[in-house]
């Protein structure tokens, strides 16, 4: 029988061998590959981090110790080894397995991630809690390289080096070249510090030349001035060092024995250490050592055949449009925080690399970037996933539209985003923003819409944010609706694409094609339905609003986001402000006050009744309620 088999709490590593662990690590990659070609996932990170998963929980007491994931990308096998086996194939799918570690789906999941850079300051917190209630257990965090450029990785260190509690993080580096830059040198450093033979006797030699008396103190500082300034030429851990925390490495990610000598070492210590660990992401899988950047998130069947083809999305017709606008304007900038594929700037950064500007996991400098670059006489681009653009929500109100500085917000990854879950559904994003001065917000229903936003945006002479949906562009489902030509995008007005008597849909972006289908339907029941496709979220086309409101019994608002803050918001206000309320029924259709889960976005859409079955069924009941005044 495989040993992943037996496997029914991570304790059971514990009493293993070492062939035996490395035959396990040979399962684990089996078995994800299997899995996320079926489901998709994130493959290359979660191969990369295999052997390391399996040194760590032979190890480790879990749940007791607290492990904590940064981003969570990385933690497939972690949920093999805790107790999800049997459920693993659900990963990703609705009602299934989350595919980032998730504190309400099992007690092994210390804290649940999702963004990047957050594991050092949630463990730091378990760690000042264990320390406050007088417990001994361990802490350990598991950070990548990536997410060291982000800010909040570094205040985490540094207060962590202050406080000098007990805390290891191991920082999983799959892309430095430190390793092969020093070679040998390192490895006799990780010797030197990874043996407590050495390091004892370094500081029974300190205590001896302490108590010399009159030269003891004198021959301490020099020797420590020496030892700093050595450390400072050759030890590559000394940034760390310097904030506080004993370095250990640089040590070889894929060999559990090295990794479990080093986490030994690390949780022998009293103070807080750093493990630098070196690993290959996608290791074991061909494709993903070749391609770990686009195995980093794959769609099903695809993880072991390789057969991606492009197709026609809002982030590409994004990143082409900047591109068209980019060669007739030499002052347009692009930004992105180390998301240029997601977001459609791959183009932009091959053709103007002197323009573009990729500020890694750091959001909140990529949009006071932006304002700096804005402020000296550019046009800046940052185009920045809507869930990630909440880290930035201080650095947008105060650095980009407190000042009305030129910056085009393209927010991309607006709306659901499928089996990626809660922590990356888009849908606050009309909310926090709508509620900013200065900041014009659009949502295009197609292609042609987005490529005319872009363009209206970047014309502006202040900020503007512009949010579209991920996946496939609605171009086609528009045109089997019948939609032909659109008028040009016009600051500020609304397309009214259809009038009707009883009741008119207001949809804003992504819900558009949804709203011409439900009307569709309606009008088979003899019901006459007008369709306005908004455009604008902020300025709203109150001319547009009010003539429907006035011309038909029920006015329906329709949207991907929130309904706390949201497009049905702004529009209920228009219709208060205007003493409509009493005079036209008026609901609002988008997300409630819960987390969406994760699952396929039709499934997702179904489950939340804003699928076209439930939205004819609905709106259909409230259009022949003439004597209920419904207001939500």
């Amino acid at each position: 029988m495989a040993l992943l088999e037996i496997i029914e709490h991570p304790k059971q590593l514990h009493r293993m061998t070492r062939p035996e662990l490395t035959l396990l690590c040979e399962e684990l990659r089996e078995r994800i590959i299997g899995v996320v070609e079926e489901t998709g996932g994130h493959l290359a990170s979660s191969l990369g981090v295999i052997e390391l998963t399996v040194a760590l929980h032979s190890i480790l007491n879990t749940p007791a110790d607290k492990l904590v994931w940064d981003v969570g990308h990385q933690a497939y096998a972690h949920k093999l080894l805790t107790g999800r086996r049997d459920r693993f194939q659900t990963l990703r799918q609705y009602k299934g397995i989350s595919g980032f570690p998730a504190r309400h789906e099992s007690i092994y999941d210390a804290f649940t991630v999702g963004h990047s850079s957050t594991a050092i300051s949630a463990a730091l917190g378990y760690a000042l809690a264990r320390d406050y209630r007088r417990e001994d257990h361990n802490v350990v965090a598991v950070v990548g390289d990536g997410a060291l450029t982000a800010g909040m990785a570094f205040e985490a260190l540094n207060h962590a080096g202050h406080m000098g509690t007990r805390l290891t993080v191991v920082l999983n580096d799959n892309e430095m070249s430190i390793a092969p830059n020093v070679g040998a040198l390192s490895e006799y450093l990780t010797r030197l510090r990874m043996d407590p033979t050495l390091n004892r006797t370094k500081e029974e030699i300190e205590q001896i030349l302490g108590r010399i008396p009159a030269i003891g103190d004198s021959m301490l500082r020099a020797t420590d001035r020496a030892k700093r300034l050595v450390k400072q030429l050759v030890v590559p851990g000394m940034l760390f060092e310097e904030l506080g925390f004993t370095y250990i490495g640089p040590v070889d990610g894929h060999d559990v024995a090295i990794l479990q000598k080093a986490l030994r070492e690390a949780l022998r210590r009293r103070g807080p250490v750093l493990i630098h660990v070196i690993t290959q992401k996608g290791k074991g899988h061909g494709p993903s050592e070749k391609n770990p950047v686009f195995y980093h998130g794959t769609a099903p069947a695809i993880a072991t055949n390789g057969n991606h083809g492009a197709v026609s999305s809002y982030s590409r017709v994004f990143g082409d449009t900047l591109v068209k606008l980019a060669g007739e304007d030499e002052e347009i900038v692009a930004i992105t925080a180390a998301m240029p594929d997601g977001t459609g700037l791959t183009r932009f950064k091959e053709t103007f690399p002197n323009r573009f500007f990729d500020v890694g996991i750091a959001e909140q400098h990529a949009v006071t970037l932006a304002g700096g670059l804005a402020a000296g006489g550019l046009k800046p681009v940052v185009a920045i996933y809507s869930t990630f653009l909440q880290r930035a929500f201080d650095q947008v109100v105060h650095d980009v539209c407190l000042p009305n500085l030129p910056v085009v917000l393209a927010i991309d990854r607006a709306g659901l985003v499928g089996e990626d879950g809660p922590t990356h559904h888009g849908v606050f994003d009309l909310s926090y923003l709508r509620m900013i001065p200065n900041l014009p917000i659009m949502a295009p229903k197609d292609s042609k819409e987005l490529a005319e936003m872009l363009e209206l945006a970047l014309q502006l002479d202040g900020c503007a944010a512009l949010r579209y949906p991920r996946g496939e562009v609605h171009d086609s489902a528009l045109k089997k609706l019948g939609v032909g030509e659109s008028p040009e995008v016009e600051y500020g007005k609304a397309e009214v694409m259809s009038q009707g008597r009883d009741l008119t849909i207001i949809a804003i972006g992504s819900m558009v094609a949804t709203a011409l289908e439900v009307a569709l339907r309606l009008t088979n029941q003899d019901l006459s339905v007008g369709v306005i496709n908004a455009r604008w979220v902020k300025p709203l086309d109150k001319t547009a609003i009010l003539e429907a409101a006035h011309g038909t019994d029920l006015v329906i608002t329709l949207e991907e986001n929130v309904l706390a803050g949201g497009f049905g918001s702004a529009v209920l206000e228009l219709l208060e402000a205007e003493s409509m309320l009493g005079k036209v029924k008026f609901k609002r259709f988008g997300i409630g006050d819960d987390f969406v889960e994760h699952g396929e976005n039709g499934i997702l859409l179904e489950a939340l009744g804003l699928d076209v079955d439930h939205l004819v069924e609905q709106i259909g009941a409230f259009a022949r309620l003439d004597e209920k005044a419904i207001v939500s």
